[in-house]
């Protein structure tokens, strides 16, 4: 059944504009359709795209406790524009306490087994609580953000959390997401302009210099692991 909805998904919504698609998603899936944002240039985008067309998507962010004050920032001024909620889900608070007591604080770095272990209490798993009951998921996901993603489809089965997700910005460039912001104004992380392509958590993110691969500067100190959290791993 999953297959058959992806595929007519895929077939139906291919040729629509992503505000188009989006509201008839909403339509579809009424009350059980959720959006995730980290705050990066293009989740700022599709927040723009929801919140200025009044789309009927709730928004909600992961807050793992370790992120960049400039991502701070840019949550607040972006609930200042646009007026709307953003729905913020943080980690199992016992599960922390026992995975820092246990481990220590920045034990990410000794092992990927730490870091990944850290991704899903921080990540994952409050995730899991977010889409819980819902249908559709939302991404920022383009596909030239990792080698990962460059295989993935605009409408996709994610079996891990049993929800459809929808890329919209799967064939956007970089350039294509700057110049949305630019022109609708739109707040975004001024790590931006530091040289972040890609922001996380603090401890995990760094700048990237000219030449290096997108997802370089996300967890640097691991060179033979598959840059990803866990979140987009199903």
């Amino acid at each position: 059944m999953s297959e058959q909805l992806i595929q007519t998904l895929n077939t139906e919504f291919r040729e629509k504009e992503t505000v188009e698609v989006m509201r008839g998603l909403a339509s579809r899936f009424e009350g059980s359709i959720v959006f995730t944002t980290s705050f990066g240039i293009e989740d700022q985008v599709v927040t723009d795209m929801i919140f200025r067309n009044d789309l009927p998507v709730k928004v909600i962010t992961l807050d793992t406790g370790r992120l960049f004050e400039e991502t701070y920032k840019v949550y607040n001024r972006t609930i200042e524009k646009y007026g709307k909620p953003i729905y913020a889900y943080y980690p199992d608070r016992e599960t922390l306490e026992k995975f820092v007591s246990e481990k220590g604080p920045n034990s990410f770095y000794e092992s990927v087994e730490n870091r990944k272990m850290c991704c899903h209490i921080r990540k994952v798993e409050p995730l899991g609580r977010a889409l819980k009951g819902m249908s559709c998921w939302i991404t920022g996901i383009r596909a030239s953000q990792s080698n990962n993603r460059g295989n993935m489809d605009f409408f996709e089965w994610d079996g891990g959390f049993s929800v459809v997700k929808y890329n919209p910005l799967l064939k956007w460039s970089l350039d294509d997401c700057r110049e949305h912001v630019k022109t609708n104004h739109v707040p975004y992380n001024v790590l931006h302009d530091r040289g972040f392509v890609s922001i996380g958590c603090a401890p995990c993110t760094r700048a990237i210099q000219p030449g290096e691969d997108f997802r370089a500067g996300r967890w640097w100190w691991e060179n033979n692991s598959k840059k990803e959290c866990g979140l987009h791993s199903h």
